[in-house]
């Protein structure tokens, strides 16, 4: 059974930073393209960024790309986002899960930005 466990979202003051990390179980970890997700309120789920079994990383944008890092350890079947810079934009439930064919949802972790 393929199961994601996310952590690490809190309430924090726009400029701040925060590291989520996601558990998964269940599946091929180390083999697969893995990405975090996330939704605002009242807005559909959308990609943040994704990293492949190799390592090779992509953003959903620009900004993104110099605010997050996506990375992983394999040997923990952990993947993590570091944000930095935080706006009220990021406000959102963020979520891990496959890149590729996703498969059943975790809980999510919630980020919000705020003063």
């Amino acid at each position: 059974q393929v199961r994601f466990v996310e952590s690490g979202g809190a309430l924090v003051q726009p400029g701040g930073s925060l590291t989520l990390s996601c558990v998964a179980s269940g599946l091929r970890f180390s083999a697969l393209t893995m990405a975090w997700y996330r939704q605002a309120p009242g807005k559909e789920r959308e990609l943040v960024a994704s990293i492949t079994e190799s390592g090779g990383t992509t953003y959903r944008t620009s900004s993104l790309q110099g605010r997050f890092t996506i990375s992983r350890d394999d040997a923990k079947n952990t993947v993590f986002l570091q944000m930095n810079s935080l706006t009220s934009e990021d406000t959102a439930v963020y979520y891990c899960n496959r890149r590729y064919a996703q498969t059943t949802w975790g809980q999510g972790t919630q980020v919000t930005v705020s003063d």
